[in-house]
């Protein structure tokens, strides 16, 4: 995978990186594993949102009468 950023990103990054001691790679890597926690999460709330609004049709609609 190739990642392209603007000069301004890479600047940014490559600061990041210097300032925690770590690789611009790892910060990379650090931000992308929290954005997958953080939207996989959804997904599995969202999954279940569904699936209990599918189970409860019925009383929902009475429910908004």
């Amino acid at each position: 995978m190739t990642l392209r950023l603007t000069d301004d990103e890479t600047e940014a990054l490559r600061r990041q990186a210097e300032n925690e001691g770590r690789s611009m790679q790892q910060v990379v890597r650090a931000a992308l594993e929290e954005y997958l926690a953080r939207h996989g999460d959804d997904e599995f709330t969202l999954e279940l949102a569904r699936e209990e609004a599918a189970r409860f049709s019925e009383v929902l609609r009475r429910l908004g009468e």
